[in-house]
């Protein structure tokens, strides 16, 4: 019987004339509210720590990561009651300008079984508006960790100083091996001869999506709605020094560091590549990717390259072909 100083709480039921059944009926009616004053105190201080960018998904991740176990329906009715539900978004706009007579290369990506990072890098562009002006933002994501390993910031869209910017930010932080496919939309500032050449420089394979077709370049995609939902429409920016100050805190502090991303896990970008690095998640450290011949559906003619990202000591590594411009019978595969 557990015991309150030299006392049992038998003893101390006889004493206050309550009966043990009443006692513990009693405690198990005033339990309930502590515990949920206990999650709403957790809740509101989660939203806080990441400035109302969590939803009540990843708050309930959170919580079940600091061994609280909580119905995710209850967390976000919590939420509401305190008006903690996270900041919604407002209206995509699409930047790409694909009316140019640049060469268009085979989608890759959408083929590609990725194994580790620096197998696959995703490219996209988007817009911000401050008070008197409109600025364009370029971000690389790696395809197997979601990190943002690239970016920059510029006043014009119309060159491809932007993209080639935020190329060699990448390429410098990350220092990829030969055969890196890189991938993105069919955007001018993509298909230049300027940053083409930047990739064949750097040993990138060229990679770009079907037309109308913005699935291939999905998780670029969901962090720049990410970015715009929890930094930009949360904050007004008086300059582009400003912007880029709070961009880069977000990103380099927050978004590859300390948010949970559902489709690794509810896990971050470095956590999760940490993981990998361990050998917990890759069962070995080659991409490959499928390209079919023809479309009779025979097998014989589905050809399985590497992309020669193979870990050290694998002598059947084999160089991925450098992809030709989307021309003539090309565009037929898909």
């Amino acid at each position: 019987m557990p015991l309150q100083g030299r006392l049992s709480i038998e003893h101390m039921c006889q004493l206050v004339v309550v009966s043990r059944r009443g006692f513990y009926r009693s405690l198990r009616q005033q339990e309930p509210a502590e515990e949920e004053t206990e999650v709403r105190s957790l809740i509101q201080q989660i939203a806080l720590e990441h400035r109302r960018r969590y939803g009540y998904r990843r708050i309930t991740a959170e919580l079940h990561r600091r061994g609280v176990q909580v119905n995710r329906k209850k967390v976000a009715r919590m939420m509401r009651d305190d008006n903690l539900l996270a900041i919604q978004p407002k209206r995509f706009v699409v930047t790409t300008n694909s009316r140019h007579d640049c060469e268009v290369y085979l989608n890759l990506a959408s083929r590609m079984r990725l194994t580790g990072i620096n197998q696959l890098w995703v490219a996209d562009i988007t817009y911000v508006r401050l008070k008197g002006e409109f600025v364009y933002l370029a971000v690389i994501l790696d395809g197997f960790s979601r990190k943002v390993v690239g970016w920059a910031l510029d006043r014009t869209l119309m060159s491809s100083r932007l993209t080639v910017a935020a190329l060699e930010r990448a390429v410098a932080d990350r220092q990829p091996q030969v055969g890196l496919v890189h991938h993105s939309d069919r955007g001018l500032q993509y298909a230049s001869p300027e940053y083409v050449a930047a990739l064949s420089r750097h040993g990138m394979v060229a990679s770009m999506s079907r037309p109308a077709t913005p699935f291939d370049n999905a998780s670029c995609e969901s962090f720049m709605k990410t970015l715009k939902r929890e930094e930009i429409y949360a904050n007004r920016y008086d300059s582009l020094e400003h912007l880029r100050a709070n961009i880069e805190e977000f990103i380099e502090e927050y978004y590859n560091r300390q948010r949970l991303h559902s489709a690794l896990g509810y896990q971050s970008p470095e956590e999760f590549e940490k993981q990998s690095e361990r050998g917990e998640l890759a069962e070995s450290l080659c991409a490959t990717v499928q390209l079919r011949v023809n479309d009779d559906g025979n097998d014989e003619n589905v050809e399985t390259a590497s992309t020669g990202l193979c870990g050290e000591g694998d002598s059947n590594a084999v160089p991925f072909p450098r992809p030709q411009p989307l021309l003539g019978d090309a565009k037929t595969l898909k």
